[in-house]
């Protein structure tokens, strides 16, 4: 099989981005899944409205409907009737009439503008009611009209779109009760490592506990996708193997953790390259240089460092782009990045580009940025602490405080 990990240098973290997305290809697999459940699903075709929303011409305030044409200063108007929402005022109006109306309610027919209550003054005879407009009003003036917010045939919603809160709702406004979505990608993990031992157990000396395998599946949740956790792994190639045999027959994705650097134990990336290929390893970032990417069969596979920081980075800044196009979502590999002052100095070596961990907040004369700490690839605190990545580019160096600096807000996987 496939190892290219001797003869090609690094990839930017861009580079990997670009093709491991051009690599992959969405699922195929629909369900059809009411929209009560359909949060954070990706939409397998398009949604098209059926009805106009609102699906006729109807009172933006509560008031009174009237003609424009028919309001003048000093000039009463007679109250005809009363229009409530899903009551409709459905005899004729007469001329120098009005209708009382509240928000929702059925325009009644004829009438083209509504004047808010607090714009009226009303009188009140024995036989009528009456009222004189403080303002003249424009035809049209506080009424929605049929098909304002979406038109019946009107395009809601792309194939590829991953359903937001108010997307659901949107949804359930134009009568949609069921809708078709690819199924959820299914992601086994795993960590590997003789030193880890499971949270809630007692703690051997040289060992540690695997937190990567917990913020991991964290993150993977936030994604929408199917979690397979295939626990710790030893070092022992045997073991390794039969666990990859396992992800390749029930998962989309096997994502690891550690086991793809160039120690003597770390099998990882010896069982990679005997069952399936690598399409490369090593990325020219920092944290999280030692990172791989091949495939099992039909199970795609990323190895991620051991170090919990560069686990998380990867996994963010790498992975996510392509589980989200496995997904069916429509993704690119284009990242917004901010501008902000830094009020710390900054130290880096030319060579990768580096995801510092920061807190940014709005300051008096723009955005601010500060690292916090320090910033070992061992320590998770980094990234628990912060809300956003101080992104130093690969030829760049040390910076001195005061210094404009491009930040990457934590993504929904953090937050």
């Amino acid at each position: 099989m496939q190892d290219n990990r001797v003869s090609k240098p690094m990839l930017s973290a861009e580079q990997a981005v670009l093709q491991m997305l051009s690599e992959v290809a969405p699922l195929t697999q629909t369900i059809s899944v009411p929209i009560s459940a359909a949060l954070d699903r990706v939409l397998a075709q398009p949604v098209v409205s059926g009805i106009n929303v609102p699906g006729y011409d109807n009172a933006a305030m509560d008031g009174y409907a009237l003609r424009a044409a028919e309001v003048a200063p000093g000039q009463p108007l007679t109250v005809a009737g009363v229009a409530l929402a899903g009551h409709a005022f459905t005899d004729r109006v007469p001329a120098g009439s009005c209708v009382r109306i509240t928000t929702g309610a059925v325009m009644p027919a004829g009438l083209d503008s509504v004047v808010m209550q607090e714009q009226v003054e009303l009188t009140q005879t024995d036989l009528q009611q009456q009222l004189v407009c403080q303002l003249v009003p424009s035809p049209g003036e506080h009424v929605r009209r049929a098909g304002e917010d979406i038109a019946k045939g009107a395009a809601v919603f792309a194939a590829g779109h991953k359903l937001r809160p108010a997307d659901v709702g949107l949804l359930a406004s134009i009568g949609i009760a069921n809708v078709k979505v690819r199924r959820q990608l299914k992601v086994a993990i795993c960590s590997s490592g003789d030193e880890l031992v499971p949270p809630g157990q007692s703690l051997p000396d040289g060992h540690i506990y695997d937190s990567n395998r917990y913020v991991i599946a964290a993150m993977l949740y936030r994604l929408g996708v199917e979690v397979i956790d295939l626990g710790l792994l030893p070092d022992d190639p045997k073991a390794i193997e039969q666990v990859f045999t396992q992800a390749m027959t029930q998962a989309d994705v096997l994502i690891t953790s550690a086991g793809v650097s160039v120690g003597e134990a770390d099998y990882t990336r010896q069982i990679l390259h005997k069952l399936g290929q690598i399409n490369f390893w090593q990325v020219a970032i920092k944290p999280g240089k030692p990172f791989a990417f091949g495939k099992l069969n039909s199970c795609w596979f990323f190895g991620l460092p051991g170090n919990p920081v560069a686990a998380v980075v990867t996994l963010e800044q790498l992975v996510q782009p392509v589980l989200r196009k496995l997904s069916g979502e429509t993704v690119t590999a284009n990242v917004k990045l901010l501008s902000a002052e830094c009020e710390v100095p900054l130290k880096k070596q030319p060579g990768r580009m580096d995801f510092q961990r920061g807190w940014y907040w709005q300051g008096e004369t723009g955005l601010k940025v500060k690292t916090l700490g320090s910033q070992s690839s061992g320590m998770l605190s980094s990234i628990a602490n912060a809300n956003c990545y101080i992104v130093l580019e690969r030829d760049s160096s040390s910076l001195p405080a005061g210094e404009t600096v491009s930040i990457l807000p934590f993504s929904n996987l953090l937050r």
